[in-house]
């Protein structure tokens, strides 16, 4: 990427970045400075949030959606949302940022491996356990990709093609080259993969309600905590989201649903499945909080602890970016979820 900085006085010079900021040193300017950044290959199909997170290291997460949204982060001289994909060739004007030394001075990410359900030469898909955020962040100091990128230094590349909460378990995918992490996200955006949650709710779910196409709205607060709530079809900030369910198993009392989503919204299958009045199971935002207690102090199933959210990334469809052959996989449910079933007794229906 080519990096142009302006001086206060006007003066300008050009210096050239390593292509990919994930990757690359970050370099101190004592004296903060604008800067205009080319986009190029190494970062072409990013997201302007997460480029600038990595751009800018030791900034905290919530700055830089402050900063975007105040339209200080110029793209071809407009103000730019923060999930605008970066073009080749695009100009990015970023105002002068000064960062605190005490958020650059994180511990490095441990080297870890993570289970592998697929790998060959061009992407991985890997079962991530719940608990881990697919990268650091706001209050992470790193995540699935910093530690896999340490457990394989011989590795050139290494990206995220898309993402779970960090208490959602199942099937992630990273590529190993740039050609198959644009191929990759590109069937995302256009929805032509097929994405498959396991979720346990609470309550009897209707077997005939088959579709929920609600409109959810996003916000942050000041924190950068996320909220999505469902809202009205014709809300100006509304965005349709579809979600398709069938029922895998049931009790009287819980249901397990396999639900397939048409569209990616954030926090998708939690609100659509609490609006309807079935909370996801342990779900520490969205759930059924007297609920998630009982569980995860064992008052509920003959001493059966139970301390997380039941949702995973089953199943997932899509075509191989290489050689277009369509590839399915599938991630076991976890042991834990498995022990929570059993102590649940005889199924009602399957």
């Amino acid at each position: 990427m080519q990096r142009i900085i302006e001086g206060k006085g006007g003066a300008r010079g050009v210096a050239k970045s390593a292509p990919n900021p994930a990757h690359s040193a970050q370099v101190t300017e004592s004296v903060p400075q604008v800067q205009r950044l080319r986009v190029d290959e190494g970062s072409e199909g990013q997201r302007l949030d997460n480029f600038l997170i990595r751009h800018w290291k030791g900034v905290p997460k919530t700055h830089v959606y402050r900063v975007i949204r105040s339209g200080e982060v110029r793209v071809n001289k407009g103000r730019a949302a923060a999930d605008t994909r970066l073009a080749l060739g695009d100009e990015l004007r970023l105002p002068p940022m000064r960062t605190s030394p005490a958020f650059g001075r994180r511990p490095p990410a441990p080297a870890r491996e993570f289970p592998v359900v697929w790998e060959d030469e061009v992407l991985i898909a890997l079962d991530k356990p719940a608990g881990v955020a697919v990268h650091g962040g706001s209050g992470v100091s790193f995540g699935v990709i910093e530690q896999l990128r340490r457990a394989r230094p011989e590795a050139r590349f290494l990206e995220l093609v898309h993402r779970l909460d960090k208490e959602t378990s199942g099937l992630l995918l990273v590529a190993k080259k740039r050609s198959a992490l644009l191929a990759l996200q590109e069937q995302f955006r256009r929805r032509e993969t097929g994405k498959t949650y396991a979720a346990f709710v609470a309550g009897a779910w209707p077997a005939s309600r088959k579709v929920i196409d609600l409109a959810l709205h996003k916000t942050q607060d000041a924190a950068g905590e996320r909220h999505v709530r469902v809202v009205a079809a014709d809300h100006a900030d509304g965005r349709r989201s579809i979600s398709l369910v069938a029922v895998a198993a049931a009790w009287p009392a819980f249901a397990l649903l396999d639900v397939t989503i048409k569209t990616g919204r954030t926090h998708q299958i939690r609100v659509h499945l609490a609006h309807e009045g079935h909370p996801i199971v342990g779900d520490p935002k969205y759930g059924d909080f007297a609920l998630n207690r009982a569980l995860a102090r064992g008052e509920r199933l003959a001493g059966q602890r139970f301390e997380r959210m039941f949702l995973h990334a089953r199943r997932l469809r899509f075509e191989h970016p290489a050689t277009g052959e369509v590839i399915e996989l599938e991630a076991p449910l976890p042991s834990e979820f498995t022990a929570l079933m059993a102590a649940l007794g005889p199924l009602a229906r399957h």
